[in-house]
C-alpha cells in the first residue's frame, strides 16, 4: 500500500473543499492495487473525497456516485492506474462484489459502503470512516446543518490475518 502513514488517524475536515483537497493529496500517492473502503452516512463526503482522489490520480471525470450503475471505471489521462469507483450499498454479499470482475491488481479501487466485503477481494486496504453532524443531535435541527458542516474522518490500515 502506497499511502503515507501520516494520513492515518482521526481528523476533522472543515469544508467540502478541504475534503476534496485531502483526497487529492492521497490520490497523488495511490498506485495500482490500492483499495480504499469508505464508510459513512449519506452526505458524509464519500463521493467528494473520491472526486479529490480522482483528481490526484489524473483520471477522466466527472466522478459521481455510482449508486445506480454499482461500479464506474475512470481511465487514467496521465498513464497511471484507472480508478474503479464502486457503490456496494445494493450488493447483498462479498460474492456479489467479486462477481463485478474488477481488476483489483491493476486499478485503484474505492468501495463506498464496502465494509465487511473487502476481505473477500484483498489482503490489505485503507479503511476510511466518515461521520457528520446529524439533525436533532445536541439540539441542532436538520435545516441548521450546512453542507459544509465539519466532518470527522478516521483512516486506518487493515490487513487480513
Amino acid at each position: 500500500m502506497s499511502v503515507d502513514p501520516a494520513f492515518l488517524g482521526r481528523r476533522e475536515i472543515a469544508t467540502a473543499d478541504e475534503m476534496e483537497q485531502l483526497g487529492l493529496r492521497i490520490g497523488e500517492q495511490l498506485e495500482a492495487g490500492d483499495l480504499l473502503v469508505l464508510t459513512g452516512p449519506l452526505g458524509a463526503g464519500k463521493t467528494t473525497f473520491t472526486r479529490g482522489l480522482a483528481e490526484g490520480l489524473g483520471v477522466r471525470g466527472p466522478v459521481q456516485s455510482p449508486t445506480f450503475v454499482i461500479a464506474r471505471t475512470h481511465p487514467s489521462l496521465v498513464g497511471r492506474a484507472p480508478l474503479v469507483h464502486v457503490d456496494a450499498y445494493r450488493l447483498g454479499s462479498a460474492a456479489e462484489l467479486d462477481d463485478l470482475d474488477i481488476d483489483f491488481a491493476r486499478s485503484v479501487v474505492v468501495i463506498e459502503w464496502g465494509r465487511g466485503m473487502a476481505d473477500a477481494v484483498a489482503d490489505a486496504w485503507w479503511d476510511i470512516e466518515l461521520s457528520r453532524p446529524i439533525g436533532g443531535a445536541d439540539g441542532v435541527a436538520d435545516e441548521d446543518l450546512d453542507a459544509d458542516a465539519p466532518r470527522l474522518m478516521e483512516i486506518t490500515r487493515v490487513e487480513r490475518a
